[in-house]
C-alpha cells in the first residue's frame, strides 16, 4: 500500500481553506479545552483522534486485546480522522485534539515497545495521513498535571493508569519528546502557570507567521 492507489487513495482536496493544526501531549494537560477555544477563535472544524464515535469501544480494546489488534483499532481511528480533517479543510481551518504522535506515544508506552517499532507498523499508511501545518506539543510539570487532573471531568481508566502504573507517565513524556524532536511541524509549548486564553494567543501568533 505504499504508495496508496485505487480505492485506498485519500480523497483529494480541491483547495485548502485554512491551516491544519494538532495539539499533542499527555492526558490532562488541557488539549481539549484549548481545542474548543481555538475552534471558536478560528471558526475551525475540530475533532478528537480517535473520533468520538470510536470511544465506546476504546475501554474494551485497551483492556481485553493484545498489542496488534489494539494498534489496528487506533490505526483505523487515525485513518478515519484523516478523512474528517480533509473534509474540514475544504471549508476552513482544522484543529485536531491528538493525531499520529499520540497513537505512537501511547501504544509504545503501554506495551513498553520502542516507538520506532510502532512507527514501522504505521509507515505504509503515512501517505494517507494529512500533514499538519503546525503540531503544538504541550508540556507541564507533575505539579501542574496533578492540579489539572483533579478537575478533569472525563477522568477515565487510561488516565488512572497513566498516573498509577509504574513508569508509564515517564515513558509517555519521553515518547512525546522523541516525537517532537523528529517532527518538522513541531512547536513545543510549556503550559505551566498559563491560562487557556494565553496559550491560544501563543498558538494563533504562530499561525499568523504561517500567512506572512
Amino acid at each position: 500500500m505504499n504508495p496508496p492507489y485505487g480505492a485506498y487513495t485519500p480523497g483529494a482536496l480541491t483547495r485548502r481553506h485554512g491551516p491544519f493544526i494538532v495539539l499533542e501531549g499527555i492526558s490532562g494537560i488541557g488539549k481539549s479545552t484549548l481545542a474548543r477555544l481555538l475552534a471558536e477563535r478560528l471558526n475551525a472544524g475540530t475533532l478528537h483522534t480517535v473520533p468520538n464515535f470510536y470511544m465506546p469501544w476504546a475501554p474494551v480494546m485497551n483492556a481485553n486485546t493484545r498489542a496488534l489488534p489494539q494498534f489496528a483499532f487506533y490505526l483505523s481511528g487515525v485513518l478515519h480522522a484523516s478523512d474528517i480533517i480533509r473534509s474540514h479543510l475544504e471549508r476552513g481551518p482544522a484543529v485536531s485534539d491528538r493525531f499520529v504522535s499520540s497513537v505512537l506515544a501511547y501504544h509504545s508506552a503501554v506495551h513498553q515497545l520502542d516507538m520506532a517499532r510502532v512507527e514501522e507498523l504505521l509507515a505504509p499508511f503515512r501517505p494517507y495521513l494529512p500533514t499538519p501545518d503546525r503540531t503544538f506539543y504541550l508540556r507541564c510539570t507533575n505539579r501542574t498535571l496533578q492540579t489539572r487532573m483533579a478537575g478533569k471531568k472525563d477522568y477515565n481508566q487510561d488516565d488512572h493508569d497513566m498516573i498509577t502504573v509504574p513508569g508509564r507517565l515517564e515513558r509517555l513524556r519521553s515518547n512525546f519528546d522523541k516525537a517532537a524532536a523528529d517532527d518538522p511541524t513541531a512547536v513545543i509549548i510549556d503550559t505551566d502557570d498559563r491560562t487557556p486564553g494565553e496559550l491560544a494567543d501563543t498558538i494563533t501568533g504562530h499561525l499568523t507567521e504561517l500567512s506572512t
